[in-house]
């Protein structure tokens, strides 16, 4: 009996321990140049809006100089049952997925098994000989195109032509009815909006990136992920299918959607999709995802682990776009305030201080997904920042702004 009552112990001693693990080593904000008062402006907005009804809660977490220095939770992780949001409550991160994705790809192009400028087709022959409306393509698409958006890929849901209405609406909606092989012939069958390498528009470029690698590797894309970034970094709560034992940590959007008063409902993130996608399928919680986050700050350590050579992060984040591509769409992203940042590979940009909606610096670069999660990682201010939230729809937008000036704000060194 003392052996069971002492084994119990443990376990629920571990279990505590783990649910409110950190990502990172504490400190005050003041100890690296960062204000506890004006950072308090973060609790203060978010809890207006959320008493509003303006959104269900919110996860943020903080680093500045390798230290966590902000990780708070808001709100509700399930506004209609009135359960209060935790720290480790796992979210839809969609598009966040992408960045993630990029990494893993980066892995093996370190081991020369994924070349950036090697054709797609060299590893999934179905894309071979693409057109570009009934021409054929003046060069195909690289492994660099699928990654910088570049590739004349678009999700049907970027515009109203009859091409667009040919294309499937998202990487989502593809993985919901469609297995990886037959996604891809559905690409197939298609012609490019653009010529590759003329034009950014936002796509499925990590979508077939991802059945790239699993082609590479003969695995799935999450078991992959898991081997090569996950479980290095720690990532326990981040994959492609929740498991059903987390479920009661799952974050929820508010049951009617505050700028339309149109319902909304979340996909149950417990039913695997019929393939892996990887421009939009992930979960994951803040902690996690601060993990990686750091990981890119540290030029690809983590801790004594090496997940990526420090010249191999810095092309990630370098803006890929030159002058000969058309940077109107990425300029005009509706989402995102980024007028005048370029992409690298996963992730967008900044060329400079000003010209943008949002405060930042030069070489911050970032990505956010569809249901109103946003990270950014700011080199020249040794920042990482991740804000978990489910608000899909028009209301994420405003957060897009508000957030990075929030945090902003309060560096004061």
């Amino acid at each position: 009996m003392r052996i069971l009552l002492a084994t119990v112990f443990v376990l629920m001693a571990t279990l505590a321990v783990n649910a409110g693990a950190e990502p990172l080593p504490r400190a005050t904000p003041e100890t690296v140049g960062m204000s506890s008062v004006r950072l308090q402006r973060i609790a203060d907005t978010l809890r207006v809006d959320i008493d509003a009804g303006r959104m269900p809660g919110a996860v943020i977490a903080i680093a500045r100089k390798g230290k966590l220095v902000y990780y708070e939770s808001f709100g509700f992780l399930d506004k209609a049952a009135g359960t209060p949001m935790p720290k480790d409550a796992i979210f839809s991160i969609a598009s966040m997925t992408k960045p993630m994705v990029a990494v893993a790809a980066l892995t093996l192009y370190e081991e020369g098994r994924l070349l950036v400028h090697d054709p797609v087709s060299e590893y999934l022959p179905q894309l071979k000989n693409r057109m570009v409306g009934t021409e054929p393509a003046r060069r195909q698409p690289m492994i660099q195109d699928l990654m910088r958006h570049t590739a004349g890929l678009t999700y049907g849901s970027q515009g109203v032509s009859e091409l667009h209405k040919r294309y499937p609406i998202s990487g989502n909606a593809a993985a919901e009815t469609q297995t990886g092989a037959q996604f891809l012939e559905t690409l197939s069958k298609l012609p490019l909006h653009y010529q590759p390498g003329t034009m950014w528009d936002y796509s499925f470029g990590f979508e077939v990136l991802g059945l790239a690698i699993e082609a590479v590797t003969k695995k799935p894309l999450g078991q992959l992920m898991r081997e090569r970034l996950f479980d290095p970094l720690g990532m326990s709560d981040t994959s492609f299918a929740v498991p059903v034992q987390k479920a009661n940590r799952l974050a929820k959007p508010l049951p009617i959607d505050p700028t339309t008063g149109q319902p909304q409902v979340a996909r149950d993130a417990t039913k695997p999709y019929k393939f892996d996608c990887g421009g939009g399928c992930a979960a994951s919680t803040a902690a996690d995802y601060l993990s990686f986050a750091q990981m890119l700050l540290n030029h690809g350590l983590a801790g004594d682990r090496r997940i990526l050579g420090r010249k191999t992060v810095e092309y990630m984040t370098a803006d890929q776009l030159g002058p000969d591509v058309n940077v109107e769409r990425l300029n005009h992203f509706p989402v995102e305030h980024i007028d005048g940042y370029g992409f690298g590979l996963g992730v967008a940009v900044r060329r400079t201080t000003g010209v943008a909606g949002i405060m930042g610096s030069p070489g911050e670069f970032h990505w956010s997904g569809s249901q109103g999660t946003l990270f950014w990682v700011d080199p020249h201010e040794e920042l990482a920042v991740v804000f978990m939230t489910q608000t899909p729809g028009e209301t994420r937008v405003h957060y897009r702004q508000v957030i990075p000036t929030l945090v902003l704000q309060a560096i004061v060194d």
